[in-house]
């Protein structure tokens, strides 16, 4: 494949089992960290001694001399929101877009040389319909115009299992859609993923790159990219057989020893996991809790910058590394709404971080300050002709705003909501054939809100689209209906109370109409250390913990993810197939109960 030119450098396509030098950028390869990466002698600093007075313009001269500016523009948690009426706001304004994205990216890198832009995973997975509807290569499409140059995988990179990871690495035509353009098929991506901490059972090896490494000068910036260890409980299993998730701090730290013998002094992490701020800003640091915390206090302090993602939240701290210096931890919130730069100061004799001298700026994307960038509207005008011949049909209507918990809308999965019960009620109406009389759903499988408000499509108000559906819910799972005992769906309540440490402490179930409980939890520091769940109802009887009932769940909690592993207990030849979920909602939407209305947010009664 052909060389791509892209912010004044020449890079080649990185093949998923080796390495490759370009134009100074070193890709060092899953086997080894070995590779023929060459350390340049670098010169012995130059001392300065006791200055007179008079010579503080040649010191400050020599200092600038002897100091190598590198700019890192990161962000995180992409999914696919190519358009500009995905991602929602940012600072109450509309945000992200990546027609905008890439306008800021272009006027933050003006006027540095050394600029590489960088992501903390989920790039693809999780999607509106627009990438979602295929199989997300035009997310990748628009990451490459964007000039992405590497990123960490996510938990959501793995929604169609590793080998379509491969795909959307290395290129080529879908198994099973096959070639969206065939005089144009898709050619992968231009930008290496990284997963140091994804090991392939059978051989023993990262399934990528684990590490990477840019050259400036003498000067080398090495960046380690993993997903968080969890990524097994918040993905299907049939995906990602074979394959283990390692820790992070130990998969980080022992590559650190690694890149300092290749000579490699800058190091960076991009991980796929993160913290969570009380309310504050996108560039401040209020109250971080959750992973990251523990996780920054275990890496290696010869780690200089931790880039994060995965809790769609905004940060900009200065924590402090094992031996008590100052290390910049950062995240870009979500959607490409945020972009965090980083600008490292580094000594170009020792290729070591001036950790003093280096700073953070998060960056809103606020689509009124931007002018879209041509480039990526030439990606939306390639996909969006084929979208629409599917997207604008409608399957249904609504009487009103249908949202997920939180405020804005989205940003708490701890809260019961009104898209979640709403999910649950047309997964339970879709297979009463198979006899369910309560299904459950995953607050972390509702994407979107839906609004009674036409779209640019001009469908009318109240009407529901087929793009509409599929963004609320795009994840493509299968139901089935399974036989747990009262006991067991008590369990499952239970387990809404997230292990110690998890990135969020509580997520709480949709439940379907007719089901009711109360609900007593307790969080402290970040983490929920109790909860007691009481009166359980279905249809205003109590819930009989030696009675078997119906259940239906999607193959995502049903393969017991996101910790609700009582699920997984059930015998999988007991369950009954209940189509796709997404069938199911727009079936729901669609039917004779139609309008659908919001189902209200009181079927469990939170005790305080």
């Amino acid at each position: 494949m052909s060389d791509q030119a892209t912010d004044g450098r020449v890079r080649q396509r990185l093949g998923r089992r080796g390495w490759i030098a370009a134009a100074g950028a070193v890709a060092i390869g899953i086997a080894t960290l070995a590779g023929p990466i060459e350390s340049a002698a670098a010169p012995q600093p130059a001392t300065f001694g006791n200055h007179h007075p008079g010579w503080g313009w040649w010191a400050h001269w020599w200092e600038k001399l002897f100091t190598l500016d590198v700019q890192l523009l990161a962000f995180n948690d992409y999914h696919g929101h190519l358009e500009a009426d995905t991602p929602r706001d940012v600072e109450g304004e509309p945000g992200g877009g990546s027609e905008y994205l890439s306008t800021k990216l272009n006027e933050l890198r003006e006027g540095n040389r050394n600029s590489l832009t960088v992501s903390a995973g989920d790039n693809i997975g999780g999607s509106p319909f627009l990438s979602g509807l295929f199989h997300d290569e035009p997310s990748v499409e628009s990451l490459n115009a964007l000039g992405l140059d590497v990123s960490s995988v996510g938990n959501h990179d793995f929604d169609e299992g590793v080998e379509e990871l491969y795909r959307m690495q290395e290129g080529g035509c879908h198994p099973v859609d096959g070639c969206y353009f065939p005089d144009d098929p898709y050619e992968g991506a231009d930008f290496q993923w990284l997963a140091a901490n994804v090991i392939d059972e059978e051989t023993r090896r990262p399934i990528l790159p684990p590490v990477w490494v840019e050259e400036f000068g003498h000067v080398k910036v090495g960046f380690i990219g993993m997903t968080l260890e969890a990524t097994p409980t918040l993905v299907a299993q049939a995906g990602i057989e074979g394959y283990e998730f390692r820790d992070e701090v130990e998969t980080a730290n022992r590559l650190v020893r690694k890149l300092k013998r290749y000579g490699v002094e800058t190091i960076i992490v991009l991980l796929h996991e993160g913290g969570m701020p009380v309310d504050g800003g996108i560039d401040d640091c209020n109250g971080v809790s959750g992973p990251i915390i523990d996780i920054n206090a275990g890496l290696h302090p010869e780690i200089d910058v931790l880039i994060t993602g995965h809790t769609h939240k905004a940060y900009n701290c200065v924590l402090e590394d094992p031996l008590g210096r100052d290390r910049i931890v950062t995240s870009a919130f979500s959607f490409g709404r945020v972009v965090s730069e980083i600008n490292l100061k580094i000594n170009r004799w020792t290729g070591d971080v001036k950790r003093h001298s280096s700073s953070a700026t998060n960056h809103a994307v606020i689509q009124s300050e931007l002018t879209p960038d041509p480039a990526l509207t030439a990606v939306l005008d390639k996909w969006r002709p084929i979208s629409e011949e599917v997207g604008n049909r409608p399957v249904g209507s609504i009487t009103a705003d249908i949202n997920r918990g939180g405020d804005p809308t989205g940003d708490d999965r701890g809260v019961e909501s009104d898209a979640g019960n709403l999910v649950a009620d047309a997964q339970q109406w879709a297979t009463t054939i198979n006899g369910a009389e309560v299904a459950f759903m995953n607050p972390g499988g509702v994407r979107s809100d839906l609004l009674f408000a036409s779209s640019s499509a001009g469908e009318g108000d109240g009407v529901v689209t087929y793009a509409e559906a599929f963004t609320f819910q795009p994840f493509g799972n299968l139901l089935s209906t399974m036989p747990m005992t009262g006991a067991q769906i008590r369990a499952v309540l239970e387990e809404q109370c997230q292990p110690a440490g998890s990135s969020r402490s509580f997520l709480h179930l949709g439940v379907s109409g007719g089901f009711t409980y109360d609900l007593s939890k307790t969080i402290v520091g970040g983490d929920c250390t109790g909860i007691t769940v009481s009166n359980i109802m279905l249809n205003g009887v109590a819930l009989d913990m030696a009675v078997t009932y119906q259940v239906t769940v999607n193959n995502f909690l049903a393969d017991g993810n996101d910790n609700f592993t009582t699920f997984a207990t059930i015998d999988p030849s007991l369950r009954v197939g209940g189509g796709v979920d997404l069938d199911a909602l727009t079936d729901y939407l669609g039917s004779v109960l139609a309008p659908i209305g919001p189902p209200g947010t009181d079927r469990v009664n939170e005790l305080t």
